[in-house]
């Protein structure tokens, strides 16, 4: 039997429907971030139907701007969404200590636009779910997002 592809090292935050964890990707050497449902709603179909369908949505968007998924895997019996790890803070922090630069509002609109030309509303857009990178910014967390009728996602 060969190790598991993902250790969780730490937490990084719980919310009402989620917790997300710090991961070693064994497999490709990186370190992940994982989103899992709260374990109360573990074995609630309309709420493991809403994770599949968070990941679908973020994983059919291709942009710089937007955090990237990998896949949907089994890690220590919980079915999590495994992502990119964005090393950084929240727009959350950076506002209280006062302005940011336009241009990383601008970057947030262009990720957005992205998920709308895909027909994707994120519908929970605030500083908590916006990190910035030395780079620039990622869009997170699309557990609420609401998909036009007709749009391609599935």
């Amino acid at each position: 039997m060969s190790p598991p592809r993902y250790s969780l090292l730490s937490s990084l935050g719980k919310g009402g429907m989620g917790e997300v964890w710090l991961a070693d990707d064994a497999q490709l050497g990186r370190k992940v971030t994982i989103k899992f449902m709260v374990e109360t709603l573990e074995h609630d179909a309309t709420a493991r139907e809403r994770l599949q369908r968070e990941a679908r949505s973020a994983a059919a968007l291709d942009h710089p701007y937007v955090y990237k998924i990998y896949e949907t895997a089994e890690v220590d019996g919980r079915t999590g969404i495994v992502m990119e790890h964005v090393d950084g803070e929240t727009l959350q922090a950076l506002l209280a200590r006062g302005p940011f630069p336009p241009r990383r509002a601008l970057e947030i609109a262009e990720g957005l636009d992205a998920a709308h030309t895909r027909r994707l509303v994120h519908r929970d857009l605030k500083p908590a779910n916006v990190m910035l990178t030395d780079g620039h910014v990622k869009v997170m967390d699309f557990g609420l997002a609401k998909i036009a009728a007709g749009a391609a996602i599935t």
